[in-house]
């Protein structure tokens, strides 16, 4: 590909992604009387289920990091994590059916159909934001304070990103010739969710399960952004590491999974 012609899909990069994120979010709300204002409803609706579930009826504590913790602080620290799962949970789910929903764009021999993963991902990044928001409200409000290693939140946010996209290039593209891994993503997703220490302190899981939990994609990002942003300290670098080295290895795997079965879409669909 000659320099010019990069500089041009760059550009047109530049110009559709965000275009498409602004429709895609505008479309979800469009015709309900709150508009956008549920996207800061719902998770404040979630932020009170999962209080007084887990706070209250359930008495759960996570005495690892905060003994004694009070219902609306061992909210909090779910609240972190759930978070992190929904951003996940909201690109990974879609993927099987991304290009399928999206036919009419498979013929434009010039769309790239590369950029409706990243598309999605920032549409819930858009949501995410908002609850990560909430998190830190929160946070001032029982602690007083943001900690300064919440500065490291895109370190941490970042590898994730790139996982998650990896990940939603492979069954996206997968998706289009294979229909029933819709079908058995959702719980695939769910079972993730289970199996991370997001409801559970990671101090609970056996020795013998650890490295199998450790291969869940999302047990180190939640792990983090609640060390980060919750208790203040440092992310485990080591783990960081290898999970952003992973992340890299898997966003150029899934796109070449795409690049090389996309040419076959028209003819499935």
């Amino acid at each position: 590909m000659s320099r010019d012609k990069q500089k041009a899909t760059k550009g047109q990069y530049r110009v559709i992604i965000p275009q498409l994120i602004r429709r895609e979010i505008s479309e979800r709300y469009r015709g309900s009387v709150l508009g956008i204002l549920w996207s800061l409803i719902t998770p404040l609706i979630l932020l009170a289920v999962y209080t007084f579930v887990f706070g209250i009826l359930f008495e759960a504590r996570w005495e690892d990091a905060l003994p004694g913790a009070s219902n609306l602080q061992f909210a909090m620290i779910l609240f972190a994590g759930l978070t992190v799962f929904q951003l996940f949970a909201d690109v990974l789910t879609r993927a099987p059916t991304l290009i399928l929903s999206h036919s009419n764009y498979v013929k434009k021999v010039v769309f790239p159909l590369e950029v409706l993963v990243p598309v999605s991902l920032g549409s819930a990044l858009f949501h995410a934001m908002i609850s990560f928001i909430i998190l830190l409200v929160l946070v001032i409000t029982l602690t007083g304070r943001i900690p300064l290693t919440a500065l490291l939140f895109p370190v941490v946010l970042i590898p994730f990103c790139v996982m998650i996209v990896g990940l939603a290039w492979g069954l996206a593209a997968i998706g289009v010739y294979l229909r029933d891994i819709g079908q058995i993503i959702g719980t695939f997703v769910t079972a993730m969710m289970f199996l991370a220490p997001i409801f559970y302190p990671p101090s609970v899981i056996p020795d013998w399960a650890s490295p199998y939990v450790a291969m869940n994609p999302i047990v180190v990002p939640v792990n983090a952004i609640r060390d980060i942003l919750v208790f203040g300290r440092m992310p485990d670098w080591s783990a960081l590491g290898i999970y952003s080295a992973v992340s890299v290895i898997m966003c150029i795997g899934g796109l070449y999974i795409f690049q090389k079965t996309r040419k076959g879409f028209a003819d499935v669909l």
